[in-house]
């Protein structure tokens, strides 16, 4: 679960305050928001627009697969004693544990994306951009979007809609989404922030944003 706001924001030790002038060119853009937010949807659009461009960072995950993902690009599901050797090992970037299932980024996983020359994408929670703002050795430079819902009650309109949750599930992405929610106006901690009231005025400021700090072209 996403907890309070951390020691980190209470001292402003963000990445994103240090000043436009110093910050070096950005390869990862990481993608904030929560479930049902359109998160997915602004992602899948950038990548269908500007092939070869950009190159998604598929994470692992201990829950399991649902209907018609693919382990390997929905994600890599593994199992619980494997991901935790790996967490200790240090091999992941950021890891958080969500609703009783850990998700993770790995170091490999997103140098996979930067050896093809191609900027890396990062979907991750609030508790995952903590990390990545805490770390002073990544080896590569985030730019932070957070995706918002209109209102919480388009948010549940919309995690009902999708139908493939029970109430239990929903509820609880719902709790989730509320604390997510508190970090969205935090002064400097986002680079973007986006609110999708409407998807393709949502999707043009984001690529407008996207094309802004990355040296892209539409095909």
């Amino acid at each position: 679960m996403v907890s309070g706001l951390s020691e980190v924001l209470r001292r402003g030790l963000m990445t994103a305050t240090r000043g436009v002038a110093v910050r070096k060119p950005n390869d990862v853009l990481v993608l904030c928001g929560p479930s049902g937010a359109g998160k997915s949807t602004l992602i899948k659009r950038l990548l269908k627009e500007f092939p070869g461009h950009f190159g998604f960072s598929v994470s692992h995950t201990t829950r399991g697969m649902r209907t018609g993902e693919v382990d390997g690009k929905s994600y890599h599901f593994t199992s619980r004693p494997t991901m935790e050797a790996a967490m200790a090992d240090g091999e992941f970037i950021e890891h958080a544990e969500v609703h009783g299932n850990l998700y993770g980024t790995s170091k490999a996983s997103v140098r996979e994306v930067l050896s093809h020359g191609e900027i890396c994408i990062l979907d991750i929670d609030v508790q995952g951009v903590e990390s990545l703002k805490a770390s002073t050795d990544l080896g590569f430079y985030p730019t932070y979007v957070f995706i918002s819902p209109p209102s919480m009650q388009v948010l549940e309109k919309r995690l009902r809609d999708r139908k493939t949750e029970t109430e239990a599930a929903i509820e609880k992405r719902l709790e989730t989404a509320r604390k997510e929610m508190t970090y969205r106006d935090i002064p400097g901690f986002w680079d973007l922030v986006l609110i999708n009231d409407d998807f393709p005025s949502c999707y043009e400021k984001f690529k407008a944003f996207v094309v802004s700090q990355c040296d892209v072209q539409s095909s």
